[in-house]
């Protein structure tokens, strides 16, 4: 897909205080960015990385609140988003551009063209956050600290172990998961290999209900507004476990998003109703993904699903996160507990600074937009300590 280049997001799109603009020739993009905190030169750096389908714009809530805690706030549209081109969004492209050491060079790139040898903390919801947390493992001389919103990280791939020696290591291959979900009485799939598959983007992108009420109805399924996210911890990676989650997580064998989340649209009432995202706000993300499509965010699932791009982040396995870290999502939000373990390794093991693990109330998957103040004070606390 050939982007053109653009003009910055419209000064009505963004609160008085944040402005957007481009950096050229950050790890062959042209990096589209906001900033706060930017009229005062020599304060420390504060990178905020967002997920999918989102961008940077997500971050806009809290941006004013750390300038005014004293930091430059930089939230760049990440490779395949936005406003930010130079990336391949074909299918049959150039998928390995969006693998995860190349998307933590993106970050590294962007903060040196900035002129940062350090950066107070990276900060990342979603995907974003194993790209936060990536960049902290490998970089921690340049990222200090990090804050994981949404996704624990548990982290690196291991790398098989002692399988010379142990007689026993070589069983039968188990059914996949993939094979336990499409057998099971309700037949399921899960959500990222669905994303990983060539028909997702068109799925969502022409859509019949639209891309706005596509987006609508997808950040509602996912909030605290829908009722029945009430999460709880997986005891395992099995199908009967896996397909007590939503279905925009275990999705239904014969459907696909666009169909998964129709039925949950709000009402007008509701949406009228909705303060964290009110539609002219939802519009700065649908006018974006109405022109770019999906395919770019889509691209980093296909990097995360596949062995070809897993073995080289087994090179770090067994290293851990040393600085400063910390962890926030909303109590509504299942997106801690996808994957059985994984809060608990990124508490236990993968972390080994982590300062608090925060789940906030009234929140689900969204929740530095559904609760921006509290999410605005645990970031500064957090800063201030480290």
């Amino acid at each position: 897909m050939k982007i053109d280049s653009m003009a910055p997001v419209e000064r009505i799109a963004l609160p008085e205080g944040i402005r957007s603009r481009f950096v050229n020739d950050i790890n062959g993009l042209t990096m589209h960015m906001l900033e706060a905190g930017f009229e005062v030169g020599n304060r420390p750096c504060a990178l905020l990385l967002h997920g999918f389908p989102e961008l940077a714009y997500s971050w806009r809530k809290v941006m004013l609140p750390l300038a005014l805690a004293g930091f430059h706030v930089v939230a760049p549209d990440q490779r395949g988003y936005g406003r930010t081109t130079g990336w391949d969004g074909v299918y049959d492209g150039d998928v390995g551009s969006f693998r995860m050491l190349n998307l933590v060079r993106d970050a590294l790139g962007l903060v040196s063209a900035l002129g940062y040898r350090t950066v107070k903390a990276v900060i990342g919801h979603d995907f974003g956050s194993p790209v936060a947390a990536w960049c902290a493992l490998l970089r921690p001389d340049v990222f200090r600290s990090v804050v994981l919103m949404s996704a624990p990280f548990a982290g690196p791939p291991a790398l098989p172990f002692n399988i010379d020696n142990d007689v026993n290591a070589a069983k039968p291959a188990a059914a996949s998961i993939h094979e336990e979900l499409a057998v099971l009485r309700r037949p399921r799939k899960h959500y990222q290999w669905y994303y990983s598959a060539r028909e997702a983007n068109e799925n969502m992108w022409k859509c019949p209900q639209g891309v706005h009420d596509f987006l609508r109805a997808y950040y509602h399924h996912k909030s605290a507004d829908w009722k029945n996210n009430k999460p709880f911890p997986l005891k395992s990676w099995s199908a009967g476990e896996l397909e007590k989650m939503p279905t925009y997580y275990i999705m239904d064998l014969d459907k696909g998003m666009a169909e998964t989340v129709a039925p949950e649209m709000p009402s007008s009432p509701e949406i009228a109703a909705n303060k964290w995202l009110p539609d002219e706000e939802l519009s700065v993300y649908s006018s974006e993904y109405r022109r770019n499509g999906f395919q770019g965010g889509l691209q980093w699932y296909r990097c995360m699903t596949g062995s070809k791009y897993i073995a080289e982040l087994q090179t770090f396995s067994g290293r851990t996160i040393d600085v400063p870290s910390m962890f926030i999502a909303g109590k509504h939000d299942w997106g801690s507990y996808q994957v059985p373990g994984a809060l608990e390794n990124m508490r236990n093991s993968a972390c080994t600074r982590m300062l608090g693990c925060h789940l906030l109330d009234a929140a689900g998957h969204w929740v530095q937009q559904e609760q921006p103040e509290a999410v605005s004070r645990l970031l500064i606390e957090f800063l201030q300590q480290v």
